[in-house]
């Protein structure tokens, strides 16, 4: 049987980073072995389902480089099959109607409260008499369906965790069609992986307490029931769960600071599966190649944000600079700098390429290159600013006026002659002219920066933290 899988997320939020792990684990599987994979969205939930939450998934799913099979599956479409399905089960005897109000049901359950034991509907309706479905029929009393579990015991094998037992007798007897006519998820998730012909279902292992009770619908229809794999939860740092307190959750938010696709998609795949040697930057084939759902941890994997930012600073620093000017442009125009060509902003980025972690850090870590710095680091000052420091540099600036040929390694050597003439260490200028010209003490290579920057800049902000710096002390 062709290898079927789905990610079917509710569009009641963002694609979140969970979520797109779980979508990445599907998708890798489906494609390892030459299978498909099908975008599902569960918006049966109509008051909490937005189709701005749709676009946002999508987008997501899009950005990561996930592609799906056949057109997306809106589970709004196929209401009418969930419903004909919960009136199949009730008419072969696996589900009955049920009249109970929910404030009854609420009652019964302060009663098993004030008794300390668990509450279990107990089957009331499952006995009504054809007269007493009358009489609540004509008053026009709302009605749900359940589902009538069985005695036994529902054993089914995971992937990730083995063989899973669960005792019939500590299942409720649970609605899988609401007063309103809508089905509740573990019934419209069963009747769509069946029609879909879903061979795995991966989810996270939020979802294993789930499963006892698709499997005995499956059963109750006589259907192929999916083999099941149930991922790790993803947690923080502190080890809980992983939520807004942590940072950003949110897939494209990650997109909007800065982080590469494959390097996401690359840290994404390592929460709870690694490929069993010591590889790390991984492409997309290779990630196919290497995925082996049977590897997928049974632990919970802790989601480090250092390691992502190293790895997506990895994956810049191997990119080819034209191909990276298109990824750094909208972060620069979007702080508002503008340029007539691109040759300046490629000048930034082969010095900065090797120092960021995300694209947005070539504007907010490199903004020296965009605009005069409007302050000067304090530590720096302390440090680098001596007293004839701006003697100095006030006549090192006459020198760096006759340069004609303004490159780094003529820059260098007029720099290095002046400070022998002077009887100084080179430190002595090169520390206080980076702070003059960027604002801060570490920079790339100077002059490197000062050949970028260029002349007549270089010039105007050594002048301007003249005047500046030497007010401040």
């Amino acid at each position: 049987m062709k290898t079927k899988t789905r990610f079917a997320p509710s569009p009641t939020g963002h694609l979140h980073i969970g979520g797109a792990r779980t979508a990445i684990f599907n998708w890798l599987f489906s494609r390892k072995n030459k299978g498909d994979f099908f975008l599902r969205i569960e918006n049966t939930d109509r008051e909490r389902s937005s189709e701005e939450m749709v676009q946002s998934i999508v987008d997501g799913l899009k950005w990561l480089g996930l592609n799906w099979d056949n057109d997306i599956y809106y589970q709004s479409e196929h209401i009418n099959e969930y419903v004909s399905a919960c009136y199949e089960l009730v008419k072969r005897g696996h589900a009955y109607f049920c009249y109970c109000s929910e404030e009854e049901l609420e009652m019964k359950r302060k009663e098993a409260e004030q008794k300390r034991i668990p509450y279990k509907y107990d089957r009331k309706c499952l006995y009504l008499s054809e007269e007493e479905k009358l009489k609540y029929e004509r008053e026009g009393r709302g009605r749900t369906i359940r589902f009538k579990v069985p005695d036994g015991e529902t054993v089914f094998f995971d992937v990730v965790h083995g063989e899973i037992r669960f005792k019939n007798s500590e299942i409720d007897d649970f609605i899988i069609l609401r007063s309103d006519n809508t089905p509740v998820y573990n019934m419209a998730v069963v009747v769509d992986d069946h029609n879909m012909e879903i061979t795995h279902v991966i989810r996270g292992d939020d979802h294993i307490s789930n499963t006892p009770k698709q499997i005995l619908i499956y059963q109750a229809f006589g259907w192929d029931i999916p083999v099941f794999a149930h991922v790790p939860l993803i947690l923080g740092p502190d080890r809980k769960r992983l939520s807004k307190r942590h940072g950003a959750t949110a897939v494209l938010e990650y997109r909007d600071k800065g982080f590469l696709p494959e390097a996401m998609f690359n840290y994404l795949c390592f929460l709870g599966w690694s490929p069993g040697d010591n590889r790390e930057i991984m492409s997309i084939e290779e990630l196919i190649d290497a995925f082996d759902i049977t590897k997928i941890q049974k632990k919970s994997a802790i989601f480090d944000q250092a390691k992502l930012e190293w790895m997506n600073s990895e994956y810049i620093r191997r990119k080819e600079n034209v191909e990276l000017l298109k990824l750094v442009k909208p972060f620069v125009e979007k702080h508002g700098y503008k340029f007539e060509d691109d040759t300046y902003l490629l000048k930034v980025i082969t010095l900065m390429k090797d120092r960021v972690k995300v694209l947005e850090d070539f504007v907010t870590f490199g903004k020296y290159f965009f605009e005069d710095p409007v302050d000067y680091d304090r530590e720096g000052i302390e440090k680098y600013w001596k007293d004839k420091t701006s003697e100095i540099l006030s006549e090192f600036v006459s020198r760096i006026e006759k340069i004609e040929d303004y490159t780094a390694p003529v820059i260098e050597r007029e720099l290095r002659s002046f400070a022998d003439e002077k009887n100084i260490k080179a430190g002595d200028l090169i520390h206080p002219i980076r702070l003059a010209i960027t604002g801060m003490r570490i920079s790339p290579g100077l002059f490197e920066v000062m050949e970028v920057l260029g002349k007549e800049t270089t010039i105007r902000r050594i002048k301007n933290a003249l005047d500046r710096i030497s007010v401040k002390n």
